[in-house]
């Protein structure tokens, strides 16, 4: 009986070993690696920069593909959603309809083109502006919003633009100004 079942249990594990879906040749190239599944479409994010109780509070707001300064700028003036008024924020720019320009002006730098003075804004609104500029998409250079120099332009006022930076804290300081961290 030994005898017999020793030729069987050799038919069955050369079968197994034949079976077990190894091929006798080489790995084969199967294509190009899997990829996306993290993003949505083109769809691109800006960050817009409001007021909560505790200070300034940045929202991300989809945007086309292809957005820079001025659709942070535009979604910045459309004010807080609904949603967003619910959560407790709110924005400091004057009440109405304005418009602010603004361009990417080169590596790490951010033109805005105000329809008021500054001294006429809320300091918080000067923040939100200059933040939401800094953090806009399309800014040639790739540097940290912090990094992005904000050349601020006043309606009316001749001269150099006031050039600022948005620090960690979400606070519009002059360029010059040694940096805080949060």
């Amino acid at each position: 009986m030994v005898r017999k079942a020793r030729p069987v249990a050799v038919l069955l594990a050369s079968w197994a070993l034949a079976c077990c879906g190894v091929p006798d040749t080489r790995p084969e190239s199967s294509g190009a690696p899997a990829g996306g599944g993290r993003t949505v479409g083109a769809a691109r994010w800006v960050r817009v920069y409001f007021v909560a109780p505790n200070g300034a509070w940045p929202v991300a707001r989809a945007a086309s593909a292809g957005a820079g300064p001025q659709a942070a700028l535009d979604e910045l003036l459309a004010g807080p959603t609904r949603n967003e008024r619910n959560r407790g924020l709110v924005t400091a720019l004057p009440a109405g309809r304005h418009k602010v320009r603004a361009t990417a002006a080169g590596p790490g730098a951010v033109d805005l083109y105000l329809p008021w003075l500054v001294v006429e804004l809320d300091g918080v609104a000067v923040n939100q502006l200059v933040c939401t500029g800094a953090a806009a998409p399309g800014i040639p250079g790739g540097r940290r919003p912090a990094d992005v120099v904000v050349r601020v332009y006043e309606s009316g006022e001749p001269g150099e633009p006031w050039r600022v930076r948005c620090d960690e804290t979400g606070t519009a300081i002059p360029v010059e100004a040694p940096p805080t961290t949060g």
